[in-house]
């Protein structure tokens, strides 16, 4: 017996509007002028889908592209024109540098080691190797302190063999235009760079483009804000929104005042209630710190999140919404319960919030792909 394909609606499905984050770009590209806008497509592009959204901001004519780990580098690596830069921000791990010299990338040196083994590969090579030279400023991760670039400056041999295409920092409260770190940030890299020979600089994140001529540089390297986060918390959101989940109701039941919904019982009904079960979960990166926290979208009204969100379902209080109906979508992130929303609610941030989503089951739809 032959089995015909069926087709289906999804259970679930994540929209990323690539036409909203090139938007975002050609907003954040023009704020960071004279200099450029980077972006930054680690964690899977923050979960939405790397290649897709690389081959979007191509179009745009993006010109450098910034990854956290060598095998995000390498997945891109054939998306990408070998003139564009794939610069990797967590540097190499020993070992990677030939890899990554075939592959053209950039990475990110933030020690004196990492300097040390690409300049030998690059000697080995015979040629001059592009890399960008870190100097932390007070985030104390990654990065060359000041001992490490005092020593780069007493010695500036083993640069000879590099091609130094950016020296960089990165802010620690870019977010909040008035903490002091801010200008402290910037005055010390300035001072520390200027121990160096002159390269173009990159300092402003998301939130740095925001704070003006402070954090100006030749290349910002934006990336939540890429994605519809909010950059400027406390103010209104200047983005695009680009991400909508949205999941489909199962199930609907009647239960009496007194009655108890989910895992352990944590809520009761008030009042006879119609209750939908949706088909999503933390599985597919609605965190279970939504649990009688979380908001959904139905029929032009919000909908409470009652119970434990467990794996795979969520239960939703829509006694006051008649259109609920087996089969209705419910939005669990979107346009109308935006992702800096959801994360409040949760107690984290929307950075959270996306990269939740790279692992999840949901159907992926593309607007705006080439």
């Amino acid at each position: 017996m032959t089995l015909t394909p069926v087709e289906a609606a999804p259970a679930s499905r994540l929209i990323v509007d690539l036409d909203a984050v090139a938007a975002n770009w050609r907003h954040l590209n023009a704020l960071a002028a004279p200099g450029r806008a980077a972006a930054v497509v680690k964690a899977n592009a923050y979960g939405l889908g790397a290649v897709p959204v690389v081959r979007r901001l191509l179009r745009e004519s993006v010109r450098h592209f910034f990854v956290a780990r060598l095998e995000e580098a390498l997945a891109l690596r054939p998306e990408v024109p070998p003139e564009v830069m794939i610069a990797v921000l967590n540097s190499l791990c020993p070992g990677e540098e030939t890899v990554a010299a075939e592959a053209g990338l950039v990475p990110v040196l933030n020690d004196l080691g990492a300097i040390e083994r690409w300049c030998a590969v690059a000697r080995a090579r015979g040629e001059r190797l592009p890399a960008i030279l870190q100097l932390d400023t007070g985030m104390n991760r990654l990065g060359l302190g000041y001992r490490e670039i005092e020593h780069v400056a007493q010695d500036a041999t083993p640069l000879e063999a590099i091609d130094l295409r950016f020296v960089m920092t990165h802010l620690v409260s870019a977010e909040s235009a008035d903490d002091p770190r801010n200008a402290e940030q910037v005055r010390l890299f300035h001072a520390r760079r200027g121990l160096l020979p002159p390269i173009p600089t990159s300092i402003a994140n998301s939130s740095g483009i925001f704070l003006g001529s402070l954090a100006a540089s030749d290349l910002a390297r934006p990336g939540a804000a890429l994605y519809g986060l909010n950059p400027t918390p406390g103010r209104p959101n200047p983005m695009r929104p680009v991400v909508t989940v949205e999941a489909r109701i199962l199930q609907l039941r009647d239960i009496e005042a007194g009655e108890t919904v989910g895992y352990n019982a944590t809520w009761r009904a008030e009042r006879a209630s119609r209750i939908a079960t949706v088909a999503a979960g933390y599985a597919d990166g609605y965190q279970r710190d939504l649990s009688n926290r979380g908001v959904g979208w139905l029929a032009g009204r919000r909908v409470q999140i009652v119970g434990r969100v467990s794996m795979d379902l969520v239960t939703v209080d829509v006694t006051d919404v008649p259109e609920a109906a087996p089969g209705a979508v419910v939005q669990l992130i979107g346009p109308d319960i935006p992702p800096d929303e959801v994360a409040a609610a949760a107690g984290t941030n929307g950075y959270e919030i996306l990269t939740a989503l790279g692992a999840a089951r949901h159907q992926r739809v593309y607007l705006g792909a080439a």
